[in-house]
């Protein structure tokens, strides 16, 4: 058994302008970074596109045409002042999506124990009919949703480090108890969202942290708070919301975590998936706009990914 790393050349055709911190380069910095003999046993796929059907686990009827309509054929497009489409912005929202349904597909199956898809644009700010924060498609929350429906997995979790709370998927979530989500993100800033009082039905753990936080902030968060609840919901599958601007050097983010910080989480969450899923573990990219940062946080991650499949 391996990792399976999942990603495509059409992500980088997602271009939202010369100035925004979601740039292409991000993720030519993460396939700079995992392009290395220490990274030689990762199971390598290039991601299919998306369906609709996946897409409408979780977005309402028509959002994936309105999205994929709003494209334009030349220049760019602004969906807010935040979220901004290009020409190859509706193969690289596809590829994303498909990414990390495929990639669900192999951890269910057993062709792999788990698997990174370093895919942009990101997802878990999307809402069921709005996109929102870079984001187009929610996908991990797609992801979360597919493996439910198409593997029967009952009870199912995603846990979220990004900087920047998830609300799309939170509000997804929320009011279903077979679903879990918890996320550890700076409060008081973008989207206004994870409060520690929202709970949803119980399935809801927030834990906003101050300005600059810091790992030994970070990890009692996570051994206090996300941990334990994790294991009481003993979930079938965990989906991972891979959001790297939390590292001190990044310039979006202010919690001054270290690379160190996302092998330890990673770790943590794979001993959980190896007690109660049987190892299978599924993360999807989300922020990280240092791109030095970015590449040697993602490499921690996967490392502790590989280290959690042998």
């Amino acid at each position: 058994m391996t990792t399976l790393y999942v990603t495509h050349p059409a992500c980088t055709g997602h271009d939202p302008g010369a100035f925004h911190p979601e740039s292409p380069e991000r993720l030519r910095a993460i396939w700079k970074g995992l392009d290395t003999p220490a990274f030689r046993g990762l199971d390598r796929r290039e991601a299919p596109p998306g369906s609709r059907d996946a897409i409408g686990l979780v977005h309402r009827e028509g959002y994936a045409e309105a999205v994929l309509e709003a494209v334009p054929k030349a220049g760019f497009r602004a969906l807010d002042p935040d979220t901004i489409l290009s020409p190859g912005s509706g193969e690289a929202a596809l590829r994303a999506v498909g990414a990390v349904c495929a990639a669900v597909d192999a951890v269910s199956t057993g062709t792999a124990t788990n698997a990174f898809c370093a895919v942009r644009p990101p997802g878990h700010h999307a809402e069921a009919d709005r996109p929102m924060g870079f984001c187009l498609f929610n996908n991990v929350a797609i992801g979360a949703l597919h493996a439910r429906a198409a593997h029967g997995f009952g009870r199912v979790a995603v846990v979220d480090f990004d900087v920047h709370h998830g609300n799309g998927t939170q509000h997804r979530f929320e009011r279903d108890p077979d679903l879990f989500f918890a996320s550890t993100h700076r409060g008081g800033i973008f989207p206004g969202s994870g409060r520690a009082d929202e709970t949803g039905v119980g399935n809801v753990v927030n834990v906003p942290l101050p300005a600059g936080a810091g790992s030994k902030t970070f990890r009692a968060a996570m051994e206090r708070h996300v941990l334990p609840a994790l294991d009481a919901f003993a979930p079938a599958f965990i989906l991972l919301s891979a959001g790297f601007d939390a590292h001190r050097a990044d310039p979006l983010g202010g919690l001054a975590f270290d690379s160190d910080d996302f092998h330890w989480v990673t770790a943590e969450i794979a001993r959980l998936a190896e007690r109660h899923a049987g190892g299978r573990i599924v993360s999807c990219l989300e922020g990280g706009y240092d791109l030095g940062a970015l590449a040697e946080s993602a490499a921690a991650h996967v490392r502790a990914l590989l280290e959690a499949s042998r």
